[in-house]
């Protein structure tokens, strides 16, 4: 798996043999720096979901809302899934290589469990480049 640029994609949610549980979610991609770092502070809704990459842990100090986070590993298959109230510190997961954050109670809605693969598909503008 390469590295993702700062952007917008698609995000579907797969079983582990494959099948696509849902339409395709809209998604945000933050590979930056800056752009992890700022994360979903300051916004009271998120429009499908927001990838971090790298990334194994997320906190929610400052944020106006509950999130859903997804603990994914390198092969974007999920590790573990916690709904989290703001102001708390998420446990860091040693497999974990990305974060997909979502409102709260969304991925339930969309089949997030662990052992499910998510695929991303890019948009032309957020290129995947070798790593």
């Amino acid at each position: 798996m390469g590295r993702w640029r700062d952007g917008r994609g698609r995000l579907t949610v797969r079983t582990a043999t494959g099948e696509a549980l849902t339409a395709p979610v809209p998604l945000e991609i933050a590979a930056s720096y800056r752009a992890r770092t700022k994360g979903l502070l300051g916004r009271d809704s998120v429009d499908g979901a927001l990838l971090l990459s790298p990334a194994s842990g997320v906190h929610t100090f400052g944020m106006r809302m509950p999130i859903d986070v997804a603990y994914l590993d390198r092969r974007l298959r999920v590790v573990a899934v916690r709904t989290m109230p703001p102001g708390r510190l998420g446990r860091p997961r040693l497999r974990a290589r990305h974060v997909l954050e979502a409102a709260a109670g969304a991925m339930a809605g969309w089949g997030v469990r662990a052992g499910a693969r998510m695929e991303v598909s890019e948009t032309a503008e957020t290129a995947e480049t070798a790593g």
